[in-house]
């Protein structure tokens, strides 16, 4: 499975470690940055992850900030995109299973390093279960569908 992954200074050595703990575990990544703790803004790396995850080249991605908050937000304006901010296994199991995400969040000033790894194992263990899950699920498609807007927000 190819993923992506990306952070801001934040979470610049979670995101080490967990592309050293997805390769050594089989998975091609791709990494968005930042390659270094230098101040970057962070929804630029949400952006272009989400963007590539959207277009289908990567299956998933995890992006990394302080909480995960801004990621998860940033992550989830680019169309197609759900992003899930998960800090524990059980919401990790659940964004996958249930709300079919494609994205996951974590903030490295809110999770452990081996909290990290097993979040995103139990992730990419787990797949849409679809259910009673897929109509909702395909409701947020239908609602995004029917109000995408142009860049700047105005119809024409």
């Amino acid at each position: 499975m190819k993923l992506a992954i990306g952070c801001d200074e934040a979470a610049f050595d979670l995101k080490e470690l967990l592309k050293q703990h997805l390769a050594t575990r089989g998975f091609d990544v791709t990494d968005f940055g930042t390659h270094d703790a230098s101040p970057v803004h962070y929804p630029n790396i949400a952006f272009a992850v989400a963007e590539k995850v959207a277009q289908g080249d990567f299956e998933r991605a995890v992006l990394l900030c302080g909480t995960g908050i801004g990621m998860a937000i940033a992550a989830n304006k680019v169309c197609g995109i759900r992003a899930a901010q998960c800090h524990d296994t059980y919401s990790a199991e659940r964004a996958s299973r249930s709300n079919d995400a494609q994205i996951i969040t974590m903030g490295a000033r809110v999770v452990g390093p081996e909290l990290a790894k097993a979040i995103v194992d139990t992730w990419l263990a787990a797949s849409f279960l679809g259910g009673r899950s897929a109509p909702k699920v395909a409701r947020i498609k239908e609602y995004e569908d029917g109000h995408h807007l142009p860049r700047g927000g105005k119809t024409a």
